[in-house]
């Protein structure tokens, strides 16, 4: 059986993308779990390699149909010279970035590949008439959506799943999304992640409210009452186990979370602050809900040790092994629930009275 093959987008170029990239397949113990394959630009890796003294080898291929077994492939997705200018938010990173984010998704479409790791990218110098968005989510969402179907961002780690109601939002703009169509959909497509993608058959979810101190009875805001209640009195008619609303602040603040499977967070800072502070170097950013898996390490772009040989690659390395984890898990569960057993009736009535 061939392993599967993980698309890995080399990101901004001026930022630690090949770092993390190079020092994760240092090991070559990775290559024993998939086919990686990165899209980017030979001389620009080669250029991160010898600049920072990395040992890694890389072979360049001209598609993914060449892609082999245990080294670490390369394809070139930009005939542009890029200029590498460490630490800078420059055009042409921006356009590099984009051209191995577009030729990667192409290829996941035609089937050539299982999944996507994005290294980290700029959200502004990337933005062009193509790519509009604020960031991988909304561009994925947008590419590969369809039928209703909708990107949930989840940030993970092997103690915390916090998932977004909404995700890259003006703060001032949260309030008018934080509707009971949006907030029920989103708590819909979590649970289902937690059971296909994680395997957890009855997930818990606990739900953090949008205000302070939980609106305090509305002193605060109404919300909690006219949106999140509802929803969840609604999700549970549906089988959805959820808790809350919890202030975020004392939610985090006396370990609450360690009860649940899963937080929704209302907003991006709400979620992200406090699980940045918990993961340190082992979050990873996860996009559910689509049918690609795509999976990021969950910091940017580090330009202030671009070049310097210092970052950490613990976080992409982490989200080369989950998009692998769900990749599995999604074929047990689908395969699971292919042929579905009849539903058995049984007479309850007493023995005396059957007839």
């Amino acid at each position: 059986m061939s392993k599967l093959k993980i698309g890995i987008t080399h990101g901004d170029t001026n930022g630690i993308g090949y770092e993390i990239i190079l020092k994760t397949f240092a090991d070559v113990t990775m290559m024993e779990l998939c086919t990686p394959i990165i899209y980017g630009s030979p001389k620009v890796a080669s250029y991160h390699r010898k600049a920072m003294e990395l040992p890694t080898n890389f072979t360049t291929i001209s598609n993914v149909s060449e892609a082999k077994e245990g080294v670490l492939n390369l394809v070139p997705c930009t005939a542009e010279e890029v200029k590498i200018d460490f630490g800078q938010a420059t055009e042409e990173a921006g356009r590099a970035a984009l051209a191995a984010l577009e030729k990667a998704i192409n290829d996941w479409k035609s089937g050539l590949i299982d999944a996507i790791v994005t290294a980290p990218i700029n959200k502004y110098s990337i933005q062009s008439d193509t790519f509009h968005f604020p960031g991988h989510t909304e561009y994925i969402q947008e590419r590969i959506g369809h039928d209703g179907q909708q990107a949930l961002m989840i940030l993970l780690n092997d103690r915390l799943k916090v998932a977004l109601v909404t995700t890259h939002l003006p703060l001032r703009e949260v309030a008018a999304a934080v509707t009971e169509e949006n907030v029920l959909s989103h708590l819909r497509s979590f649970h289902h992640s937690l059971q296909r993608d994680f395997g957890i058959s009855n997930p818990r979810i606990a739900v953090l409210a949008l205000n302070p101190h939980a609106g305090d009875n509305g002193l605060l805001g109404s919300e909690e009452e006219t949106v999140l209640k509802p929803v969840m009195e609604q999700a549970a008619n549906e089988g959805i186990i959820s808790y809350g609303p919890y202030a975020a602040d004392g939610f985090f603040g006396s370990e609450t979370y360690k009860a649940f499977d899963g937080v929704l967070a209302m907003y991006h800072d709400q979620g992200l602050a406090p699980f940045k502070a918990l993961a340190m170097s082992s979050g990873v950013n996860f996009t559910t809900g689509l049918d690609l898996v795509r999976t990021s390490p969950d910091h940017g772009t580090a330009y202030d040790i671009a070049g310097k040989g210092q970052a950490d690659e613990t976080s992409i390395r982490e989200a080369i092994y989950l998009a692998i984890d769900v990749i599995r898990n999604r074929k047990a569960w689908d395969e699971a629930r292919q042929n579905p057993l009849p539903k058995l009736y049984v007479d309850k009535r007493d023995k005396s009275e059957r007839g």
